[in-house]
């Protein structure tokens, strides 16, 4: 009986197999075949690593095939048109679409349940007010700010290169130049293929100071303030931490530093490079602040702004009570959402830290029309923004403009096929590999950049129409209502608080900012005891 066991059987039936087709003139085309799979049968059999082949050889490989296939067979043959993630497949049609120019419209009327916590609304208005312009913009500076940047609604949410291809970032940076909107490098700095188009950057600075980095790891002046000075850079924002993986830093392994990504970086080639969790430039609120006016001196006047996903609320009130004391404030905040994407990251730090964009904006919001700041820092909301609907309702909750980052990526031709990690991406969207980007026409992907930007505002500019408002900042809480359950729905501004102008000077009502506010120090992030 035991003989009969796929450990022994398969190895068996393979070999008498090769020997019936040795034996049968006609047949032995297919040993071409059968002596291939029973030396992968036998390998199998006598391999010691894997228990599951060791005892079905060969077949157990189906089940490998089978893991490989699964996300595909997933995305174009189970789900449905309101699933498949992190992006449906109706969200990213939509892109698609938008961005070849094709037709957007959905038949039928909404596919959603309309009476379950999946759909909320904004209000629309019986008398739209169709008197709008074609476009709005946002100007981005504070008093101190010598250069502010009238920026678009909507743009690139920041995505290195090295993370993205080559051909992905020129692409994506020429439909910055042809729609007049913003591309943020990401941490990666400034590469060649930023500069190749001359579309509007925002340069981003995390923790390894890469593009203004001294040989320490440290940051570097002047470094900064020579790349500061091209005319393409036209904001300059700190990265605190992000979304998909937020108090996380990183190492990036030699083997990945080629010649172009140290030319950008500023590093050695070859050689392994430390981004640290945290800054080492600042250990305070007062002294992120000073850092930021600095920046904004080295700079020449331009916009200086910092990006978080919310994580200790206190953290958020003691930049705050920094601003008041010091009377420094950044030019903008770009509040990252839990859900935001990134190229690789822990699936712990994605699944279980961080705070969602919606509870995150509205807190930041707080902290600045509590403190009478808002008027001097705008805010800036990233996280799966892929639509006019969805940019309405961050305008709702107290932003100024959206980033994108996935939607954009869609523009190029990604499908979503969950490869970024491995260098594989199908679409050379986000691969380092030659091959793979060569299907990627910078030229062909540059336009629908640019159309899906612009046909999204445009969108956006459909629903302020419908609401009766003269723009989007005029959308408030109470324009957004949201179902509690399949027979009542309230009002954003009644689930969620909303504080007053200089409400958390004066002492909100509030028990729980209360309690935050009193924890938070100008001095230190840590808790006040």
């Amino acid at each position: 009986m035991r003989i009969l066991a796929p450990r022994y059987s398969v190895p068996l039936i393979l070999a008498a197999l090769a020997a019936a087709a040795w034996l049968v003139q006609p047949a032995r085309i297919l040993l071409w075949l059968l002596v291939p799979l029973l030396l992968i049968a036998m390998w199998d059999f006598f391999q010691n690593k894997h228990s599951l082949r060791r005892n079905y050889p060969l077949i157990a490989r189906i089940r490998w095939i089978m893991e490989d296939l699964r996300p595909f067979a997933q995305a174009y043959l189970v789900e449905s048109d309101l699933e498949g993630r992190p992006f449906s497949h109706q969200a990213r049609a939509l892109v698609y679409a938008r961005a070849k120019g094709d037709l957007d419209s959905h038949p039928m009327g909404t596919e959603l349940d309309v009476y379950s916590d999946e759909y909320e609304w904004l209000s629309h208005s019986v008398v739209p007010n169709e008197n709008q312009p074609e476009n709005w913009r946002v100007t981005v500076g504070s008093p101190e700010c010598a250069n502010p940047y009238s920026s678009s609604l909507l743009n690139i949410s920041a995505m290195s290169f090295g993370s993205l291809s080559a051909r992905a970032i020129e692409a994506l940076n020429l439909g910055a130049k042809m729609g007049n909107f913003a591309h943020n490098t990401g941490e990666g700095s400034i590469s060649r293929y930023h500069r190749a188009p001359g579309g509007d950057l925002i340069w981003e600075i995390g923790s390894g100071y890469f593009g203004c980095r001294a040989k320490d790891g440290s940051f570097d002046p002047a470094l900064f303030a020579e790349n500061a000075a091209s005319d393409q850079v036209k904001m300059i924002e700190i990265k605190l931490s992000q979304g998909a993986k937020p108090g996380h830093g990183g190492v990036l392994p030699g083997r990945k530093v080629t010649e172009e990504i140290a030319e950008a970086r500023g590093i050695p080639v070859g050689e392994d490079c430390l981004s640290p969790a945290a800054h080492s430039t600042f250990e305070t609120p007062i002294e992120m602040l000073e850092w930021i006016a600095r920046l904004r001196d080295l700079s020449g006047g331009l916009p200086v702004g910092i990006k978080l996903c919310v994580g200790q609320p206190h953290e958020v009130f003691a930049i705050a009570k920094a601003m008041l004391e010091t009377e420094i404030t950044p030019d903008f905040i770009t509040v990252d959402g839990a859900e935001g994407g990134t190229g690789a990251a822990p699936l712990e730090l994605s699944n279980s830290v961080g705070m969602p964009l919606r509870e995150g904006l509205i807190f930041v919001r707080n902290a600045l029309v509590g403190t009478l700041q808002k008027d001097k820092v705008k805010i800036a909301a990233s996280g799966k923004i892929h639509s006019g609907a969805q940019m309405a309702k961050a305008f709702a909750l107290g932003a100024d403009w959206c980033n994108a980052a996935r939607p954009f990526m869609f523009s190029l031709g990604c499908v979503q096929s969950m490869e970024c990690h491995t260098g594989n991406c199908p679409t050379g969207v986000a691969t380092q590999k030659a091959w793979r980007q060569s299907g990627l026409i910078v030229e062909d992907k540059g336009p629908r950049v640019a159309r899906f930007q612009k046909q999204t505002l445009h969108s956006l500019r459909e629903i302020v129409i419908a609401m009766g408002l003269e723009s989007p900042w005029e959308i408030q809480p109470r324009d957004m209502r949201e179902r509690l359950n399949g027979a009542r729905s309230n009002a954003i501004d009644a689930i969620y608080t909303f504080v007053e102008p200089g409400e958390l000077i004066a002492g909100s009502d509030n028990a729980l900012l209360t309690a935050h506010w009193k924890m938070a120090r100008a001095d230190s992030f840590r808790r006040a005891l």
